[in-house]
């Protein structure tokens, strides 16, 4: 329906407003190269490995990750934030003979780094509506700086078996520190049997961390954000004429060269 409603232009500033935003007081991107985490396995895949002549990666998963973060006691208003990373790897074991088998297995890894959150110590209640009853407070929270973990999945580097009499060092993670429902992920529970061949990997990891507060900004204001766009729905009835709304894909007759030419010296 036409309305003579006008839309204010971005560039003229209406009013100031205040508003509730998560604000990033500081952020750091990381590449971790980490070397030689033990996978832990299934009772089954265990059995597989232990008859391999050799062992291809095939990819990596984050399943989960757990943060924590802690302030600095002797630095005010900076906060250590402890990463642990819980990721599925999979491998194609040859065994010799016959086609690979696939196995899959669990690594943890552990990444720490310090970031500044400023200080503050308030505590903060809210409500929520309940119908036809009393409206009750949500569970009180502070507004200490929470993190967040952007990540891709690792590139796996390489990967090695380690026999039982060969010395490959100690593990750093142990597979009491995996919870149980890492074992949700996989098809049988992981286990650690002792006297065994063990699989060892090398993974990449990039990552960027954030550490953020909720807090009030006053910030410019145009106006209200109304859409503009109207719903649209094909009509089921005119297949030709939705046909032709469609966009002819050049890129696909004439594949374009992105990362520029051989003369421009690939």
């Amino acid at each position: 329906m036409p309305t003579n409603r006008t839309t204010t232009p971005a560039s003229e500033f209406r009013e100031a407003v205040c508003v509730n935003v998560d604000r990033i007081y500081d952020c750091c991107k990381d590449r971790d190269c980490m070397q030689d985490l033990r996978v832990y396995l299934s009772d089954q895949d265990q059995e597989i490995l232990e008859s391999a002549a050799s062992v291809k990666p095939i990819e990596a998963e984050i399943l989960w990750s757990y943060i924590d973060v802690e302030p600095l006691a002797f630095n005010n208003g900076f906060y250590t934030v402890d990463i642990q990373f819980f990721i599925r790897v999979s491998f194609d074991v040859c065994q010799g003979k016959g086609r690979p088998q696939r196995i899959e297995g669990c690594v943890a890894f552990n990444k720490k780094t310090i970031l500044y959150g400023s200080e503050g110590g308030a505590r903060i209640f809210t409500s929520e509506y309940a119908p036809q009853s009393c409206d009750r407070n949500l569970e009180v929270r502070s507004n200490r700086p929470r993190a967040t973990v952007e990540v891709l999945d690792p590139i796996i580097l390489a990967a090695h078996i380690c026999d039982p009499c060969d010395r490959c060092g100690c593990d750093t993670v142990d597979i009491s520190c995996i919870p149980g429902y890492i074992n949700s992920y996989f098809e049988n529970d992981l286990c650690d049997r002792e006297g065994c061949r063990r699989l060892y990997v090398t993974l990449g990891l990039f990552s960027i961390v954030r550490l953020m507060r909720e807090v009030q900004l006053l910030i410019p204001a145009c106006d209200f954000c109304i859409p503009e766009k109207e719903s649209c729905f094909p009509d089921e009835q005119d297949p030709c004429g939705l046909f032709g709304q469609m966009e002819f894909p050049l890129d696909q007759f004439f594949p374009p060269n992105k990362n520029g030419s051989c003369a421009e010296g690939c």
